[in-house]
């Protein structure tokens, strides 16, 4: 399949199709800021246990349509539901509780341990000033675990590598117990190891994944589909063997690349511009 098969243009279901769909979906968004249509009629579904990669250049809108997903932005056109509902009818803590977020780039000024960072995912669950229950300590030990934190719990944040504060972020983000996580392009700034590891740790986990990354490659080894936006619009999704074409790759990022076929997976390699006469 070519990249003009592989872009499926989005298209609005039903109200009956709406309400009746699991899980979490945007359905035709699109977010306007100062004049600027920053998002244009976007359609995703996020299927349960799948990873989805978030494609495209700088601009094309992948941090807006992750923020629309996660109820901090609100479209100005369109529908974002979970199973079915509106993220205002489900309600700010409802969602909070469901989807968990993982930003580029996480700071605090507080002087707070690794644990204490982990147990803010906890707060949905927990009303306001009431102490950590046994089920919130319980939580936050199992994502210490899984992310290989344990170790690290009494340490402050600051003190931790790039890709441990990356690993931190995880943990808090499974703490919260989601069962649709959303990650904006978390392998920035990483050697190529924790990059892996730290994907390896996400595809691996039984929920509902929604990942931007700029790196193809890696794309292409951990998403189960991919959609593409640029400027705003979707121009491609489906499999990372259906998307990432050479067609595409310079329709979308302007530059040539080669593409074999792994068992599994493609392999994009990036060619040198001919050298200008």
């Amino acid at each position: 399949m070519n990249d003009s098969t592989a872009g499926r243009p989005a298209t609005a279901a039903s109200p009956a199709t709406a309400e009746a769909a699991p899980g979490l979906r945007a359905d035709h968004v699109s977010r306007r800021t100062h004049d600027r249509l920053i998002l244009d009629g976007v359609t995703l579904t996020l299927r349960p246990g799948e990873t989805v990669g978030l494609l495209g250049p700088n601009g094309s809108g992948k941090s807006t349509l992750l923020r629309l997903l996660a109820g901090v932005l609100a479209p100005s056109a369109g529908v974002v539901t979970l199973d079915g509902r509106t993220l205002p009818q489900v309600g700010r803590r409802a969602t909070a509780r469901r989807i968990a977020t993982v930003e580029q780039h996480a700071h605090t000024q507080t002087e707070l341990t690794v644990r204490e960072v982990v147990a803010l995912g906890r707060i949905p669950h927990r009303r306001a000033w009431s102490a950590a229950s046994a089920v919130d300590t319980r939580a936050v030990d199992a994502a210490l675990e899984r992310t290989g934190l344990t170790d690290r719990a009494g340490q402050s944040w600051h003190t931790l590598s790039g890709g441990e504060r990356q690993r931190a972020q995880i943990a808090r983000a499974l703490a919260q117990e989601p069962r649709e996580l959303l990650l904006d392009e978390p392998t920035n700034h990483l050697d190529i190891q924790h990059q892996l590891d730290l994907l390896d740790l996400v595809v691996g986990l039984p929920i509902a994944t929604l990942i931007a990354l700029h790196d193809l490659n890696l794309a292409a080894m951990y998403c189960d589909r991919l959609l593409v936006l640029r400027e705003g619009h979707v121009v491609a999704e489906g499999t990372p063997a259906d998307v990432l074409t050479p067609s595409l790759i310079k329709r979308v990022y302007g530059v040539r690349a080669d593409v074999t076929h792994d068992p599994g997976h493609p392999v994009i390699r990036f060619l040198r511009r001919p050298p200008k006469p």
